[in-house]
């Protein structure tokens, strides 16, 4: 009777056991055949992959549900006719084709730096949405500059820009209650740059941290 008593606790142990490592210890994937990506941040390699602890949980940055509106309203899913809303899988695979070698495409964050520090998207530049508003003191010749030397446009000779070979955009912030990429995009639509060239992610750094996305520090 002992004997069995023994050998019925251990099985439940060993039980127990495996059930726990398995829950700890299951691979979390980006999709069911891709595990990473590997990308190039301010001249480094790193890979963007999920958090492999089955029991992590978001940062307490993201975890707040309720930021006053204004200005943290939520965003609608279109925000202009012609752009792209887009998500995380299609984010990852424009930074492949730039990985690739594809100098058409630029991945942009559009958060001002105090955010950006705290940790980016690997792959992506910071364009703080400051810096392309007229309202908070971005003037003509500096929003001249980006668009020429960074985004591929040219300034035609009427003041106008030809935006024939300008970069497919990538833009984001912090997310679906964010207003610093929909600000950026914006501005960059009153200037004529292709609603067609621009792509939004809406869900931002709230839903690629929900996620467990890998993040990189920024500038």
């Amino acid at each position: 009777m002992l004997h069995s008593k023994i050998i019925t606790s251990s099985i439940v142990a060993l039980g127990l056991m495996v059930s726990t490592a398995a829950f700890a210890g299951k691979p979390v994937n980006i999709t069911k055949g891709l595990m990473e990506v590997e990308v190039t941040h301010h001249g480094h390699k790193m890979k963007i992959k999920r958090n492999q602890d089955n029991k992590n949980k978001v940062k307490k940055a993201f975890a707040k549900t309720s930021r006053p509106c204004p200005p943290f309203c939520i965003q609608p899913m279109k925000l202009a006719e012609g752009v792209e809303t887009i998500g995380e899988l299609e984010v990852i695979d424009y930074l492949k084709k730039k990985e690739a070698g594809d100098d058409s495409i630029l991945v942009i964050d559009s958060r001002t730096p105090d955010w950006v520090k705290k940790g980016t998207i690997p792959g992506s530049i910071n364009i703080p949405w400051t810096k392309l508003n007229p309202a908070k003191g971005a003037d003509p010749i500096s929003i001249a500059e980006i668009l020429e030397n960074q985004f591929g446009a040219k300034e035609k000779d009427d003041g106008g820009f030809d935006f024939s070979n300008a970069k497919t955009l990538v833009m984001f912030c912090n997310g679906m209650w964010c207003g610093q990429s929909p600000n950026n995009i914006k501005n960059l639509l009153k200037l004529g740059y292709p609603e067609e060239k621009i792509k939004w992610y809406r869900g931002g750094m709230q839903d690629w941290e929900i996620l467990g996305l890998s993040t990189a520090k920024g500038k």
